[in-house]
């Protein structure tokens, strides 16, 4: 397999470009970012198999070429509102398969509607397969599968994951940044009472978590809240939160304030958001309590032998501490699989992958290669206080608190 990485000298690129170099099933890996110099240091850094490529990808003569040259595109260039359509079109266009990370709801929406051309030309794309949205919606199908029927679900995540440290480093907002400041601004897509409608980000969503009690969220804009439907026939709600301390949400209410009110440009809001990870809470450790919320989770509520039932399954293993890795590695393993779960068409995750051979190509991947029944904690209304708080126990806690021996 051929694969080319747009990207590639990213944060999330080179880690992904990095899991691809080393497996078997991959012949060539292509590097490819706007900045030449540094996708060839990429490159150098990850063996024979991987060559350089300078690629504006604005560009479509220049990136049609490059796509002609390879199997599969895993596309890391963000923010997907802007380049996320545009390299799908292009991708189908010379016929290659496609998988990014792409975690904006509206880019989503227009690339599944990409579906009917991509079956005609024979083109498998995956799009929004990463932490979240990505594993997120994999944790989503494993908690309904606890359910006879699911009537909502809620995805979250832990806003300590979200630290940039390349932000930091260099004082400009990541593509990630950006996007997060446009998806609290305004309204967001999201399921509720059986129909799409347009809600307030950052709204307070509150919810009973089997095993650890009340918990409280924000509304954020992404991908799962517009896709989970596709697995979850008669969903009737779904909303996509973070979870996180009240200076950081404060912090991202004001933001979100002086957007909406023409005060900031979301690339100023992006700049401040930069300053602010200076005096915020910026690691996992710093934010993630014992008793408290997992760092990335799925909980469904619906029916379950003809009573009301939740049911919550969590990420219990991640490969590393930073943003890049929790990202990149799962869009790399999800890549690999592909060829063995190929269906013509646009999917999300949670209609293309099987969820057991994911977590079983990604635990070789993570902290410690823990087994693939490691990988998720679930935990159910119906079961006694002492089995979800075993099941929620050490594992889940060690993974993510303890630093990694490297």
């Amino acid at each position: 397999m051929r694969v080319l990485v747009l990207g590639g000298a990213g944060a999330m690129g080179r880690v992904a470009a990095r899991v691809l170099a080393a497996a078997d099933g991959v012949t060539r890996v292509v590097v490819a970012d706007l900045d030449g110099g540094r996708a060839d240091a990429v490159a150098r850094s990850l063996g024979d198999k991987a060559f350089g490529r300078r690629v504006d990808v604005t560009d479509r003569a220049a990136l049609a070429a490059v796509l002609g040259e390879c199997d599969v595109v895993v596309n890391t260039v963000g923010p997907f509102f802007r380049f996320g359509t545009p390299i799908l079109t292009a991708a189908v266009a010379a016929g290659r398969d496609y998988v990014d990370i792409c975690d904006d709801w509206e880019p989503t929406v227009e690339m599944l509607e990409l579906d009917e051309r991509a079956r005609a030309a024979g083109v498998t794309a995956l799009v929004g397969m990463g932490a979240s949205p990505g594993v997120a919606n994999l944790l989503a199908v494993l908690a309904g599968r606890e359910l006879d029927s699911v009537d909502s679900v809620v995805t979250g995540w832990n806003i300590a994951d979200a630290a940039q440290p390349d932000s930091a480093r260099t004082g400009q907002p990541s593509a990630a940044v950006v996007h997060g400041m446009r998806q609290i601004s305004g309204t967001i897509r999201i399921l509720r009472d059986g129909g799409f409608v347009q809600s307030p980000a950052l709204e307070k969503v509150d919810l009973d978590y089997p095993g650890i009690g009340p918990i409280r969220g924000r509304s954020f804009g992404h991908p799962e809240a517009v896709t989970l439907h596709r697995a979850f026939p008669g969903l009737r709600a779904n909303v996509n939160i973070a979870v996180g301390d009240r200076l950081t949400f404060a912090a991202l209410s004001a933001l979100r304030f002086g957007m909406d009110r023409r005060l900031l440009t979301q690339q100023r809001a992006a700049r401040l958001a930069v300053l602010a990870e200076h005096v915020l809470p910026g690691s996992p450790a710093d934010i993630i309590k014992p008793a408290g919320p997992p760092p990335l989770f799925a909980l469904a509520s619906g029916v379950r032998a003809g009573e009301p039932a939740t049911a919550a399954t969590a990420l219990a293993q991640i490969p590393g501490l930073s943003m890049a890795e929790n990202t990149g590695v799962p869009l790399a393993v999800a890549t690999l699989l592909l060829p063995s779960m190929r269906r013509p068409g646009v999917h999300p995750p949670e209609t293309l992958i099987d969820p057991d051979a994911f977590f079983a190509a990604f635990a070789p991947h993570c902290i410690g290669k823990p087994a693939a029944t490691a990988m998720t904690v679930t935990t159910r209304s119906w079961s006694t206080p002492e089995a979800n708080a075993e099941n929620l126990g050490a594992t889940l806690l060690t993974a993510f608190l303890v630093p990694p021996s490297r």
